[in-house]
């Protein structure tokens, strides 16, 4: 199956999403059911759920034993950089991006997704796969999760192109504020390093951000993996009132792309990005 052939990108985000879940609802070294259980379970093959497995074991979220089965992994150690109640003005990045659609459909949220964006499991929301270029050359794989009743027009066209943010202020009167965002380091698996272009197992970062509008209604959760190879992060810490920027020099920041939370809206995050190119 290709990586971009229809349904396929939406199997894998699904499989991943049940295995998040029972991860997310186990305490570590608890045991999640076998490789065998879970294909029957899902209906999937075992190559598809494989890959999803061995994903999550390459973000240290599941432990594999050999002869014993697969364990909730050990809390990894968060470090906070700066205090999330600062507000963040972000650097502009290098670069033309794009967007290539992979996938796009309405369907149910489900528990997990449901939980983030604070919607019944059978709620809908619209589910869109894509692929971020800069300059004409993969950089990300996008997966966006947008409250339905929020976006009932939503279409195709503004996904692949304009500013998202400003499709959904200016034709859908979602006004977004607030973004919280985690960066983990992780690897592409073999249907991400096909759209991507990089080697499989190449090194990435996964960016997971939950956007809130200015009620502090849950809008969005978006997960992105972006090539270790062109992308880097740096943090800018301050000890005290920071200088104001001008709309200007306000532009993209990591998994979010250039132009989105314009007109001076405040990002809670703790870090920044820009592009380093290839040697």
């Amino acid at each position: 199956m290709k990586a971009d052939a229809p349904g396929a990108v939406l199997k894998r985000e699904r499989v991943r999403d049940f295995i998040l879940d029972l991860v997310e609802s186990h305490r570590p070294g608890d045991a999640i059911p076998s490789e065998r259980s879970l294909c029957a379970r899902l209906g999937v093959s075992r190559p598809t759920l494989r890959a999803a497995v061995d994903e999550l074991v390459a973000a240290g979220l599941l432990v594999r034993e050999h002869g014993r089965g697969m364990f909730v992994a050990p809390e990894k150690i968060t470090q906070e950089l700066v205090s999330g109640q600062q507000a963040m003005t972000v650097p502009q990045a290098s670069g033309t991006w794009s967007s290539r659609l992979l996938e796009f459909t309405t369907i149910p949220a489900g528990a997990r997704v449901g939980r983030k964006l604070r919607l019944s499991p059978a709620a809908e929301i619209v589910y869109v796969a894509r692929l971020r270029q800069v300059d004409g050359a993969p950089m990300a794989i996008e997966h966006l999760h947008i409250r339905a009743d929020l976006v009932p027009t939503l279409s195709a066209q503004e996904l692949e192109a304009g500013d998202l943010y400003e499709h959904l202020r200016e034709q859908h009167g979602v006004h977004v504020q607030e973004a919280v965002q985690a960066i983990e380091p992780t690897v592409v698996t073999r249907a991400e390093a096909e759209l991507l272009d990089v080697p499989e197992l190449s090194p990435a970062l996964l960016f997971e951000r939950l956007t809130s509008d200015t009620t502090g209604q849950p809008v969005e959760y978006v997960h992105s993996i972006y090539r270790g190879d062109r992308y880097r992060i740096v943090s800018r810490l301050t000890l005290g009132p920071s200088a104001a920027v001008s709309p200007a020099r306000l532009g993209h920041h990591p998994g979010i792309p250039p132009g989105d939370f314009a007109h001076r809206d405040t990002i809670a995050s703790s870090t920044r990005g820009d592009i380093q190119s290839a040697p």
